[in-house]
């Protein structure tokens, strides 16, 4: 596909999500779109299926052209209604919290993201927030993971910075060292204390803990943090395996009973979001882990992406996702920021030929509906398993565009090219390069 082909594909997404776009008492967007009327999700504003996640595709787009009075407006009306229900909130996380809010606050207008990290303060208790999630029935007891929990407030505060981040940061990561599990070699973390299994990939395990120990513990001058995290990824190396230049950790340990890859390649539970722990133990100036420079196990973690066979779904249940979270334009976006990040020519060509790759793979699938386009994924375990079309940043269409135009950007502009960072990756980047904080519109 040529590089204008991602542009107009992008638009086209973008376009098919804001006519998904609804109002009551503020803007609300459908998670899927199917038959029957639809209403209001208890999750409407966050940034994994919700309003929020609007925020970072709006920023992606002011980078390379002028928003419409239209977008302006809808950006205005995000953080109108973030704004006024953030002070009252009580779920904290990262994807469907205020944690969220902050962070698609921050991107549209920066500073007033400040109500949201005040309400974090409020909650907060010795052992962190209180989930209003329904993880484990009955229960609103904290949670670790970096989706829903503990390490995705740390990041989020980390990332916003403030009066209150501080304040936010010490008492998660605070938290998150006094329910840290030791293992034979090093410390492992579960999405809830105590959990007989665990997903010790970047969303719900281990790897997004250490990340957001390492970012804080870099921030804020701990070196405890650094440690912790060290030793987390430590006992990543335990679980995974280095098989041909490769690093994979399982999906579940020990693995799950219900019909899933017991190995995959994503953001969520893969060696795509698992890259992001050893950039960030880099950024906290950690060298080595177990015997391994740090750059060598991300460059290994992406030589596993660049040869599974993603993004072609080589058998039911192997890729039937193109979305951020568990498919194509995660592992898309998180290629783009090793090849921004790299030193060597060579591998930069290698992982942005990984990207375009991605980007073909979504320019083939897509379903163009008049000026719109959107994707249907699959889940190999229902009949029929074609899904309907999703809107979300981490589930659907808006998380595609973001990611298609900033792989035009990238290939027209080269590696040096502006990125709209987020809290869960912005230390994977160079520094320079990075746009957060600047007014949209």
């Amino acid at each position: 596909m040529d590089i204008d082909g991602y542009r107009r594909l992008g638009e086209s997404a973008w376009s098919w999500v804001l006519a998904q776009v609804a109002e009551d008492d503020g803007p609300w967007l459908p998670a899927a779109v199917g038959p029957g009327p639809h209403a209001p999700a208890d999750d409407r504003d966050s940034l994994y299926a919700g309003i929020g996640g609007l925020a970072p595709v709006l920023a992606e787009i002011a980078r390379y052209r002028e928003l419409t009075d239209g977008e302006r407006d809808l950006a205005a009306r995000v953080v109108d209604r973030l704004s006024r229900t953030a002070g009252t909130r009580t779920e904290p996380s990262l994807y469907d919290g205020l944690a969220g809010d902050a962070t698609a606050l921050r991107l549209l207008a920066p500073g007033s993201e400040e109500v949201a990290l005040r309400r974090l303060v409020e909650l907060a208790t010795p052992a962190g927030w209180r989930t209003t999630l329904k993880i484990t029935p009955g229960s609103d007891a904290p949670v670790t993971d970096l989706v829903c929990g503990t390490a995705g407030v740390v990041l989020a505060a980390i990332w916003a910075g403030g009066e209150h981040a501080g304040a936010v940061a010490t008492t998660g990561c605070d938290a998150l060292l006094s329910v840290a599990e030791p293992t034979a070699a090093g410390l492992d973390w579960g999405m809830l204390p105590g959990a007989p299994s665990k997903m010790p990939n970047f969303s719900h395990g281990t790897a997004g803990v250490a990340a957001a120990l390492a970012v804080a513990g870099a921030a804020l001058g701990r070196a405890d943090y650094v440690r912790a995290a060290t030793l987390g990824a430590r006992h990543l190396l335990t679980v995974a395996s280095l098989d041909d230049g490769g690093f994979v950790a399982p999906h579940t340990i020990p693995p799950s009973t219900r019909d899933v890859e017991p190995v995959t390649y994503t953001w969520c539970h893969g060696p795509t979001g698992t890259s992001y722990v050893f950039a960030a133990l880099a950024h906290a100036g950690v060298t080595e882990v177990g015997g391994h420079d740090v750059a060598e196990l991300r460059q290994r973690c992406l030589t596993s992406v660049l040869t599974s066979g993603v993004p072609h779904r080589l058998r039911p249940g192997f890729w039937d996702n193109d979305g951020r979270c568990c498919g194509t334009a995660g592992a898309g976006d998180a290629l783009l920021d090793a090849a921004q990040d790299s030193p060597d020519p060579a591998r930069v060509e290698t992982l942005l030929l990984g990207a375009r790759a991605m980007g073909d793979a979504l320019v083939e699938r897509a379903v163009r509906e008049g000026s719109g386009a959107y994707w249907r994924f699959l889940e190999h375990r229902q009949d029929p398993p074609l899904l309907p079309p999703g809107t979300s940043w981490m589930q659907g269409a808006a998380g595609i565009a973001g990611f298609l135009l900033r792989l035009t950007r990238v290939l027209r502009d080269g590696a040096d090219a502006s990125v709209v960072d987020r809290p869960d990756q912005w230390w994977a980047v160079p520094g320079r390069l990075r746009t957060a904080g600047r007014p949209v519109g």
